[in-house]
């Protein structure tokens, strides 16, 4: 009797032990899931459960659920993330206090401030009209856009400012448009410089061709003046239509370059015999400065040759009678470097930057010819041979173009 006691106490007490283990760890699982769950707006419990492992089940499928959610909200946040990231417009996040709670790199680029996470809109921003948008929005509550020019910057901004209804907060859109600025610009200048130099050639033209018209063509020394000035005018015509296809092909691949190994110093020299006479006639001396030891460089002999030429021409252009040009070569790294030295009247430090822009022209008051597509030729065949052109210019004292090509 006793012994069937102990095994009946034995086995109540593993009973007990095995509910209790079930209870403490199903409790155990209660309080991680409401953990996990605790910051949900709202729980749908269900209210018909009859014992412990009821509830567990329903907690189960909650936090099962919630799971999901979250797993989905995740995904669509590193999206929208990589997306933010990726884009090339600004987007600063700020709350109701100014403080930045997420930057982009374009932003932090654009702004020139990294690290802008946790520093104020003032701090990051830094221009008093770009505050300033960012102070409306978030007194009105409603959308600012505003387009702004900031010299001291040489930049022009587009800034979009909009309201969080819910966190009292504000997003920043900041959209770097000079490049549009200055492509309008460049449009604006070739417009104004094409028709002036397709107005000019053509008055006269039809002004040599009237005067022929009313008797001059008999008049023996007349005529064949002003018909060489009419081929002088076509030349001029034929020389700009020329430049413009020469520039549509190259910018858009169709030229193929003949590469060769051609010694640096024989380039030189060609250009120079081709300038020789333009020079002189400007009363412009030309030199040539090249050791013999040089390395070959690997190029498209008619195209380098042609980069040299418009290199001699801008020179030629802007220099003063009695002045001089030199062509100079030097070993750089794997690579040649030519120079075209002159004296003439320089080039204004804000213009430096844009002088191989696409019909960008530096004399203003066009006392000279001339489209200004040679230095922006001469770029884009310096580029298509793997090589980089620059300009050191001080006004009033010269100028030296430079470009790089790789050795053979």
């Amino acid at each position: 009797m006793n012994a069937v006691l102990a095994i009946g106490f034995g086995i109540a007490s593993l009973a007990a032990v095995w509910f209790a283990w079930r209870y403490i760890r199903l409790r155990r699982r209660l309080d991680m899931y409401s953990g996990a769950l605790r910051q949900s707006q709202s729980l749908n419990l269900p209210t018909d459960v009859r014992n412990l492992e009821d509830l567990s089940g329903a907690v189960n499928s909650l936090a099962a659920n919630f799971n999901l959610q979250l797993s989905t909200l995740n995904a669509k946040h590193k999206r929208l993330a990589a997306v933010l990231e990726q884009m090339t417009d600004g987007v600063l996040i700020a709350d109701s206090n100014g403080q930045i709670q997420f930057a982009n790199p374009a932003a932090e680029k654009l702004f020139e401030s990294p690290n802008a996470v946790g520093r104020t809109v003032i701090e990051v921003v830094r221009h008093h009209q770009l505050v300033e948008v960012w102070k409306r929005c978030q007194q009105t509550n409603e959308l600012q856009s505003e387009f702004l020019e900031l010299p001291a910057r040489r930049q022009f901004l587009q800034l979009i400012a909009i309201p969080d209804q819910h966190a009292g907060g504000s997003l920043l859109l900041a959209q770097d448009l000079t490049r549009v600025r200055r492509l309008e610009t460049v449009r604006r200048d070739f417009i104004s410089n094409i028709s002036h130099e397709l107005r000019t050639p053509l008055a006269s033209l039809k002004a040599l061709t009237e005067t022929l018209q009313d008797g001059a063509f008999s008049d023996p020394q007349a005529g064949p003046r002003f018909l060489g000035r009419i081929a002088t005018e076509v030349d001029a015509l034929t020389q700009m239509a020329q430049e413009l296809l020469d520039l549509s092909k190259i910018e858009s691949g169709q030229v193929a370059l003949n590469l060769a190994s051609i010694p640096p110093k024989a380039l030189l020299m060609s250009a120079a015999d081709r300038m020789k006479m333009q020079a002189e006639r400007a009363g412009l001396t030309l030199h040539v400065e090249c050791s013999n030891d040089l390395p070959n460089v690997r190029a498209d002999p008619a195209r380098l040759e042609q980069v040299l030429v418009n290199l001699i021409h801008n020179a030629v252009k802007f220099t003063r009678p009695g002045g001089d040009a030199t062509l100079l070569a030097e070993a750089a790294s794997r690579a040649v470097r030519f120079a075209i030295k002159d004296s003439g009247i320089g080039i204004p430090s804000d213009d430096v930057p844009r002088v191989f822009e696409r019909f960008y022209r530096v004399d203003k008051s066009r006392a000279g010819s001339g489209t200004g597509l040679g230095l922006s030729i001469a770029r884009h065949i310096v580029e298509a041979h793997h090589g980089k052109i620059w300009v050191e210019s001080e006004e009033g004292k010269g100028s030296i173009f430079y470009f790089t090509i790789p050795v053979a």
